[in-house]
């Protein structure tokens, strides 16, 4: 899948889309497991936020205001860790993709 013109690296989509089909807690659990494990790559760090944030947009426009708000919740935590977290070039590549 490609966003926007972004090529993707990680499954993370794919990995989320399968939560989804278990519900909540599994769109939760992958979230951790993908923040415990690549909380420290730029690539798949940036590639997580977009992720989330297409997400989000995407059950909006689906009406589905619980999807659409668990991953806005799990975008802004992430966003905000990588701003906190994140320094020199890493956020410099964070801040130009998400841009």
């Amino acid at each position: 899948m490609r966003l926007l013109d972004y090529e993707c690296q990680t499954t993370f989509w794919e990995d989320f889309s399968i939560a989804e089909h278990f519900g909540e807690e599994a769109i939760r659990d992958t979230y951790k497991r993908a923040k415990a494990e690549w909380k420290y790559d730029r690539i798949y760090g940036t590639e997580l936020s977009m992720v989330l944030n297409h997400k989000c947009w995407y059950w909006y426009e689906e009406r589905n205001t619980k999807l659409s708000q668990l991953y806005a919740g799990l975008w802004e935590e992430w966003h905000n860790w990588v701003l906190e977290n994140w320094k020199g070039e890493d956020l410099t590549y964070y801040l130009r993709v998400t841009d």
